[in-house]
């Protein structure tokens, strides 16, 4: 994998969607993820052994920020560990399965192409969470028409959350 636009050395990521995650044990889900799917740790934080907060790169774009569930269950941002489905982008599926498979990854959905052009494949993390990695970047943003609100208005887009068996 190479890096993407998204990441240049010495720059803050360009705004995009970030997944966040509560762990029962966060150092565990950080080592899996780097070493399974290849994330880059760009920053961990923490109080006493609690991973307060953790940042990790995905090198084609985007990331994850997660952290252990120690805060209470008046929290509003209180959920489940290991209650996420997560779908990665990548160019090369294939290699991001076999770095999954050498490194020992639960595979939920074995590789497989699909009717609307995703080449993927699922795989379930210690904690839980499922993340389905493939090629299919979405549907291109659509043209705005005279008098719409354009991308990103209420009613585009699809209640689906993403491909390869990823909840849609």
């Amino acid at each position: 994998m190479t890096a993407h636009a998204a990441h240049q050395p010495g720059q803050p990521p360009v705004p995009t969607v970030w997944p966040c995650l509560h762990c029962t044990h966060a150092p565990t889900v950080i080592d899996w993820l780097v070493t399974a799917l290849g994330f880059v740790e760009t920053a961990r934080h923490t109080e006493g052994d609690s991973v307060v907060h953790a940042e990790l790169l995905w090198p084609e774009g985007g990331g994850v920020m997660l952290g252990d569930h120690v805060r209470g269950d008046d929290d509003p941002h209180a959920t489940p560990a290991g209650a996420a489905v997560s779908f990665l982008v990548t160019h090369d599926s294939d290699a991001v399965y076999a770095r999954a498979r050498a490194a020992g990854a639960e595979v939920v959905m074995e590789l497989h192409d699909t009717d609307y052009g995703d080449h993927g494949f699922s795989v379930r993390d210690p904690e839980g969470n499922v993340w389905s990695v493939g090629q299919y970047r979405g549907q291109p943003t659509p043209t705005p028409t005279p008098g719409s609100a354009g991308p990103g208005s209420a009613g585009a887009g699809s209640a689906g959350v993403g491909p390869a068996g990823a909840g849609s």
